[in-house]
This record gives structure tokens, sequence and C-alpha cells, in this order.
């Protein structure tokens, strides 16, 4: 009897552990960083900025025309909690759970910049850039579970100076401030997908848009979304 709940235990433990994963990545303007999205639970994302505040949480809304998805999420009618008043004050009111995922926070006795984003999302641990980084990319994100995030730097061009380098392995490189204006400043691949726009040389009006690649696009297990 024993081992038989041992292991029930251990097969929900793995099965939530498996549910909970870094899903997607967002950008806006095709250039941006918006946010990161977390499954936790099923069908349920967490969504976090790229300086560790928590947006939304729910559930996307698929369109019966095409593979189009709602920007904002569902809300989630699944069981949620938040801290109460007997918790530091850095994260007093705040998210606790959401479903069977787990959120924790940086308390007031970590350092000035940590204190109040978060340090996990279920069995994912975040650290961030400190003071001391350098200004394009300080206070962001550094690391997600075992994914080092890095950004470009200051002292890159200036079309993507302070955006999204790479997600572990997977880089990611933008049109320069030397491409045509419509589309500098854009995502021109993430890994080995390669991403073409049109520019101001094509009709009027399609400048700016994507001629080849796909707006949500599955890379190295996570759903990179342009908007």
């Amino acid at each position: 009897m024993k081992k038989i709940f041992t292991t029930i235990t251990f097969l929900f433990l793995a099965v939530c552990m498996h549910a909970q994963q870094l899903n997607q990545v967002t950008f806006s303007n095709a250039s941006n960083l918006s946010y990161f999205s977390f499954l936790v639970d099923q069908t349920v994302l967490v969504r976090i900025t790229p300086d560790g505040k928590v947006l939304e949480w729910g559930t996307e809304m698929l369109s019966d025309r095409g593979n189009f998805y709602a920007p904002k999420l569902q809300p989630y009618l699944g069981r949620v909690e938040y801290y109460g008043q007997e918790v530091d004050s850095a994260f007093k009111g705040k998210v606790k759970s959401v479903g069977t995922c787990y959120l924790t926070y940086y308390g007031h006795y970590e350092a000035p910049e940590k204190v109040g984003k978060l340090r996990s999302v279920g069995n994912f641990q975040m650290d961030y850039y400190n003071n001391f980084d350098n200004a394009a990319y300080k206070g962001k994100l550094k690391l997600i579970g075992g994914d080092e995030i890095i950004y470009y730097s200051s002292v890159d061009d200036e079309a993507y100076r302070g955006k999204l380098k790479s997600i572990g392995s997977t880089m990611i490189t933008y049109y320069s401030t030397f491409d045509d204006r419509m589309i500098k400043g854009k995502i021109k691949s993430i890994g080995s997908v390669v991403y073409n726009w049109y520019t101001s040389f094509d009709k009027a009006g399609l400048g700016g848009s994507l001629k080849s690649g796909l707006y949500r696009q599955n890379i190295g297990s996570i759903t990179y979304i342009l908007r």
C-alpha cells in the first residue's frame, strides 16, 4: 500500500512539473519583447513582464477563422490564491497560486533591484540582472530555470540595443539601422527561422508586414509570437 501511495505521489509531482514550462515568448511590433508565458496547469498560462511582474493568467481563445488567438487571455475559473497580510510587504496581496502552480517573490531582505519580483513560477527559479550590469538590461530577467536570458547591450546598434538576444541556445537577430526604414528593428531570425518583411520599395501598404515566416512559430519547444 505504501509503495502504491509513493508511486501515485511521484506520478502526480512528475505531471505537475511537466505541465509547468516556459511556453511562449511574445513580441510587440515584431520587435520589442512584451512578455514571457508559462504553461502552469493544462491550458492555463501565466504571463510575466521582462522585469518579473505578473501581467495576467488564463487560457487562450482560438478564433474560428484560422490559427488566430485573442491577445488577451480568457479568465481562469479555477482556484486562485493570494498572499495575505502575514507575509513580507513586497509581495503582500500578490497572486500565490494558480491552480496547482505556486508563485513566489523576492522579499525586502534581497538585493533592492529584486524586491517584489517573481522568484519562481512552479519549478522554475528566476534571477535578474543587477544595478551594476549594463544599463540596457539591468533589472531584467537573467535566468529562467536553466536557461540564460541575454539582451543586446547599450553599445550595440540602436535598432536593437536592449532587445532580447537569446534564450538558452536560441539566438534572436534583428534588422539594423542600415536596413530599410520599414523593417529596421524588426526580428530577422529566431534560431534557424528567418523572417522576411515587405520594405518601402514594395507595393504601397505592404511595407513592414510579414513577407515570409509565421507570426506564431514553435522553435525549440517555445512558441514565439510576433504581434
